[in-house]
C-alpha cells in the first residue's frame, strides 16, 4: 500500500536514503549531503509558510519524496521529487500522486505558480513535468526568490489555477 504523508523528522535519513543514491550513482550528478543545506533540515527548510515537503511510503518505508519551498509572492519551488527506481512508472502512478498532492497544497494556499529546476539527465522527469502542464522557461524568467541549484540547467513554470499553463 502506498501512502502520501507529510515529512516527521523520523523519517530524515530514510528521506536522504532516497535522494543520494539516485542524484550521484544512478545520475552522477556530482553533489553531497553536505552541498544540499535543505536536506539536513528538511522540517527548517520547507515545512514553513506555504511549503512542506512530503513522502511516498510503500508499506510504510520510505520510496519517494518531494518539497514544495515557500519563495514568496504566492509562489512555490518544487524541489527534491524522486522515486526508487523500483517504484517509478505510470503503472504505480506514485510520482503523479506525489504531484498532486503537491499541487492541491499549493491550490488551499492559493499559491498562483510552482517553479522548479532540473538537470539535463533527467529526461523522463522533463517528460513527466511537461505532461503535468509545466512549460519550460529561460533561467532568466524565474523569479528573484527562486534558489538555483548550481547543477540545475532546465527551468519549468506551471500557473495552479485560472492560469493558461495550468491543465489538472
Amino acid at each position: 500500500m502506498i501512502e502520501i504523508v507529510p515529512f516527521a523528522p523520523r523519517h530524515a535519513a530514510d528521506a536522504v536514503a532516497v535522494i543520494l543514491p539516485i542524484q550521484q550513482l544512478e545520475f552522477e550528478i556530482p553533489v553531497s549531503l553536505e552541498t544540499q543545506p535543505d536536506l539536513l533540515d528538511i522540517a527548517g527548510f520547507y515545512q514553513r509558510g506555504s511549503g512542506n515537503f512530503w513522502l511516498a511510503l510503500a508499506d510504510g518505508e520510505v520510496v519517494g519524496t518531494v518539497g514544495l519551498l515557500d519563495i514568496g509572492g504566492a509562489r512555490g519551488a518544487l524541489r527534491k521529487m524522486f522515486l526508487r527506481a523500483t517504484h517509478r512508472g505510470p503503472r504505480l502512478g506514485i510520482a503523479q500522486r506525489l504531484l498532486e498532492t503537491l499541487l492541491q497544497w499549493c491550490r488551499a494556499r492559493a499559491l498562483r505558480e510552482v517553479y522548479l529546476g532540473t538537470t539535463a539527465v533527467f529526461l523522463a522527469a522533463h517528460r513527466f513535468y511537461e505532461r503535468n502542464g509545466f512549460r519550460e522557461i529561460a533561467r532568466a524568467e524565474l523569479p528573484a526568490g527562486f534558489p538555483v541549484m548550481e547543477v540545475d540547467t532546465k527551468f519549468y513554470r506551471r500557473g495552479i489555477e485560472g492560469d493558461s499553463d495550468a491543465t489538472v
